[in-house]
């Protein structure tokens, strides 16, 4: 019999979908949304790649757009300098943060290559606005064009390194028959990019939800309403998509584009929302929706001083801390049009309302920090009784480790024969009554009776029984490693 065995040793298996798992019963997905830290850099501007750490400096490094290419530095990646690098001149003097060339063609994209022998190749950026060419910096200010590494794209991508297959990853926006859609091209040295090849694209059910989404911004007092609001039936779109290769997946945050009303030439756009969604996928070509495509960073009502309520954009793909700690990067533009617009179509009515002054037009946007605790993406949650027996896998000695929340109920363990689906003596519930895991631990490890004999020739399975708890991750642990 031929056994598709998963890896909790190399990985901790998440719940973002339903493949490390044989089947479940009585359960519930949960989707669990960062915490949001407030503003990090403001001004209007923004970013599509995160902070880079240097460890020749030992600090953070941020390069962002403002309008120009600008840099800041942090030491905790929360806390942002702005230096005076001295490079170009800008408003008759070069006492700014300036980075790049204003006359050039737009950094928009950056990533610091550790595995690249080279020093001089140290820094690698993709270039433009429309379509996107390669470059290389020892220092990520002079910088060396790449001839041959031109992607095709729209004024919306990302960009990330993948470990898993060492290769570099360029997700660009181009057209489709569903609108806006993201492409993926590829490249192991930098030096050339594949034909790009489209990996994801709305659908129906991302056009009802546009349809649901906008009704609830335009009726709702506490949020702001674009200037523009024509009651067509406009389909939503993926704007763009950062990819965060993490624990053997990679997790997608697609920013969906949600159009409220078609603004006139010369300016021929839409009013909208844009909020970052979640997919998962094990090969960058399928994927799979996240809990039923709820808003993992949502758009906020307007509170008078907030960023956030109009536009969400990723800033690269999640940084992951020393801690396991998810540091999620990211753009909050607040104002859903110019004060032009709102005049010509709207009167002000709206700003009036809400008591918008001049000064959040001055300062539409900014770039902020998100939290969220190891693995906690997604759980798993049990009521009453809940159970879920995993695919099998080899176990070889490790221990068992859980992320999970238990604080009002409980968590059995079974360990079972993957082929029979029978319990293995000395590790079954009820019988042997193990005890179950209980409170609130991003990492707990759970023990049996008989623990110390957690080795068996032939591949298992874990059947748990939740009741008033939520599993997050398990995973297997040499001995030893605390």
């Amino acid at each position: 019999m031929s056994i598709d065995l998963i890896d909790p040793k190399k990985h901790h298996q998440l719940f973002l979908d339903s493949r490390a798992l044989v089947s479940e019963q009585g359960t519930t997905r949960t989707l669990h949304p960062p915490k949001r830290c407030g503003p990090l850099i403001t001004g209007g501007i923004q970013s599509r790649s995160a902070p880079l750490w240097n460890p020749d400096e030992g600090r953070y490094e941020w390069w962002y757009n403002g309008p120009q290419a600008r840099f800041a530095i942090s030491h905790d990646g929360e806390h942002w300098e702005q230096p005076s690098l001295g490079l170009y001149e800008s408003n008759g003097s070069k006492d700014n943060n300036i980075a790049c060339d204003p006359n050039g063609p737009g950094l928009y994209h950056i990533v610091r290559d550790e595995r690249d022998p080279d020093p001089n190749r140290r820094y690698k950026a993709l270039f433009g606005s429309s379509g996107r060419d390669g470059a290389i910096s020892p220092d990520g200010f002079a910088w060396t064009p790449l001839p041959s590494s031109f992607i095709p794209s729209q004024d919306e991508s990302q960009f990330v390194y993948d470990p898993y297959t060492e290769q570099f990853l360029a997700m660009v926006k181009q057209p489709t028959e569903w609108g806006r859609s993201v492409w993926l091209a590829t490249s192991r040295g930098f030096d050339h990019f594949t034909a790009p090849e489209l990996i994801f694209h709305a659908d129906e059910t991302d056009w009802e939800n546009c349809r649901q989404r906008v009704r609830t911004i335009i009726d709702d007092p506490a949020y702001i309403t674009p200037p523009i609001v024509d009651d067509e039936d406009y389909h939503a779109e993926i704007y763009n998509m950062a990819i965060m290769p993490y624990q053997g997946l990679y997790i997608g945050f697609p920013t969906v584009f949600n159009p409220i009303g078609a603004i006139p030439p010369p300016a021929t756009n839409f009013t909208r929302i844009n909020q970052i969604e979640m997919a998962v996928s094990r090969d960058l070509r399928t994927w799979d929706r996240v809990a039923d495509r709820t808003p993992f960073i949502g758009i906020e009502p307007w509170d008078g001083e907030n960023y956030g309520t109009s536009q969400l954009l990723m800033a690269g793909a999640p940084l992951v801390r020393e801690d396991g700690e998810i540091w999620m990067y990211y753009n909050a533009l607040r104002i859903p049009g110019s004060v032009e617009m709102y005049q010509r179509f709207n009167r002000c009515k709206e700003l009036f309302r809400l008591g918008v002054a001049e000064r959040h037009f001055a300062d539409p946007g900014a770039l902020c920090l998100a939290k969220l605790p190891p693995d906690r993406f997604v759980s798993i949650d049990g009521d009453e009784i809940a159970t879920l027996i995993t695919q099998p896998f080899h176990w070889r000695g490790q221990d068992l480790y859980l992320n999970a929340d238990a604080r009002w109920g409980e968590i059995y363990a079974e360990i079972q024969d993957a082929e029979t689906g029978r319990p293995l003596p000395g590790f079954w519930v009820p019988g042997e009554e193990p005890p179950p895991f209980t409170g609130d631990s991003l990492r707990a490890k759970y023990e049996w009776k008989h623990s110390h004999d957690l080795v068996f020739e032939k591949p298992v399975r874990l059947k748990f029984y939740l009741h008033q708890a939520r599993l997050y991750a398990y995973w297997l642990e040499d001995r030893g490693v605390e």
